[in-house]
């Protein structure tokens, strides 16, 4: 019996030992050592330079609160006066207009971001600096994405963002 405790107690404490034989040390990462800049896919970089979203407007779109771009692709179906039309048209104009101008920004901060680390000259200070660069773009970016679902709320009327949210799968 003693020796069946001691032999169990040794298999127990084994176990880690081979676990760790079995570990894979491969990085879900893996493979994005390859891209220009690091932190960003091509996807990312695309919808940036294009002016779009980035998931950065989620608070309001699920909060209830439309986003142009979705309103004029759903223009028929809200059934859209012209007024408002030209209103929405306008707000993701601006939007767009203004989001490709920060999105430029947050990837040329990402960019010096890269470069530093590339060739690993960068200091506490200056990866602060760079941080906060980037960090400012996404703030920017994110308001400017929620201030455009802000503002279609004064455009539609109140049927039109239920419809809006029915169409867009948010109704419960």
């Amino acid at each position: 019996m003693k020796s069946l405790i001691v032999t169990l107690l040794t298999l127990v404490l084994s176990l880690p030992a081979l676990a760790q034989e079995n570990h894979t040390h491969s990085s879900p990462y893996a493979g994005q050592q390859l891209r220009e800049i690091k932190s960003l896919s091509a996807e990312d970089i695309a919808e940036l330079e294009k002016g779009g979203g980035w998931g950065l407007a989620k608070a309001a779109e699920l909060n209830g609160m439309p986003g142009p771009s979705h309103v004029l692709k759903m223009k028929h179906e809200l059934r859209l006066t012209a007024d408002q039309e030209a209103s929405t048209q306008r707000i993701f104009a601006r939007m767009r207009d203004d989001a490709i101008e920060e999105g430029r920004k947050l990837i040329a901060g990402e960019t010096a971001l890269e470069v530093g680390f590339r060739e690993r000259s960068l200091n506490r200070r200056s990866l602060r600096e760079r941080i906060r660069e980037i960090e400012t773009s996404r703030s920017n970016l994110r308001s400017i994405h929620l201030a455009a679902h802000l503002e279609m709320m004064g455009v539609l009327k109140e049927d039109q963002v239920k419809l809006y949210n029915e169409l867009r799968g948010y109704s419960q």
